[in-house]
């Protein structure tokens, strides 16, 4: 049975307004060992008005999870986590940002691409393109951020940009883009890191949680070991979210154990 959700945000990140109280006391209810709070920090994001609308306060933040964690030490375990936007022309001030701080897990996410906001602006990045050429253009732009970046600990819903799709995943073929997959996959797993199985997915009617079962097997495959669960809950009925049906899905594929990451140490827990 999994125990921890590892990606859940807060009214710390622009896009959510819940407490962050209510999420770990949500969490509890539910009988989780372990929350990762893990609000956006995203870098010139190209829908802000303000930049500072994408920037985490994270002075305050760190600050709030420090006295949280504190504060239900006894009930639960809090983790001080971040999800960073990476594109590469960012690596040095994202390098700077996240070796400023203790953090106990990064997750490494694609929210834009090539000066397009994917999730606000999804008509814009499609626009002019097939279904097809879009999503490739957004795997190829996480091939260039696992080039670029190694300071991170699990990359983010791999297929986030499929959420988005006019037709969603009706048509993704996971063979169209076999050969990215296997060059992503390998970098991460060269490089020691690890991907999040995101049951979002569920929730946005995909049929799947993200990444697909296909992207998963050829982790697997590939000797690749890191898997993190997290719901992406941004309300607190999100958290923990069909999280009943991941160990079959990853048991058929050959994973037996699912991971925590502690100050950006990983631990190993039983599916």
């Amino acid at each position: 049975m999994i125990k921890s959700d590892c990606h859940v945000h807060t009214e710390f990140s622009n896009d959510c307004s819940v407490k962050t109280e209510r999420q770990i006391e949500t969490a509890i209810v539910l009988g989780l060992k372990f929350i990762s709070i893990t609000d956006h920090c995203d870098m010139d994001y190209p829908s802000a008005e303000e930049e500072a609308e994408y920037i985490l306060n994270t002075e305050q933040y760190v600050r709030k999870i420090e006295f949280l964690k504190e504060k239900y030490k006894k009930q639960i375990n809090v983790l001080c986590g971040v999800e960073i936007g990476l594109r590469p022309y960012l690596k040095e001030r994202i390098g700077n940002y996240v070796n400023s701080y203790n953090f106990d897990f990064i997750i490494g996410s694609s929210h834009a691409v090539n000066g397009v906001d994917i999730g606000f602006n999804f008509d814009e990045f499609f626009k002019g393109k097939s279904e097809k050429q879009a999503y490739k253009e957004y795997f190829e732009s996480i091939l260039e951020n696992v080039k670029t970046f190694d300071n991170y600990n699990v990359y983010g819903h791999l297929d986030f940009v499929v959420r988005y799709g006019p037709n969603k995943s009706k048509y993704f073929n996971f063979n169209d883009y076999k050969d990215l997959f296997e060059e992503i996959l390998k970098i991460i797993i060269k490089n020691g890191k690890g991907i999040e199985v995101n049951t979002a997915g569920l929730r946005k009617n995909l049929g799947y949680p993200h990444p697909h079962k296909d992207i998963l097997k050829m982790y697997k495959d590939l000797g690749g070991e890191i898997i993190t669960i997290g719901s992406d809950a941004h309300l607190p009925e999100h958290i923990g979210y069909k999280f009943e049906d991941i160990p079959e899905i990853l048991k058929s594929i050959g994973f037996n154990y699912y991971t925590v990451f502690e100050n950006q140490n990983s631990k190993f827990y039983s599916l």
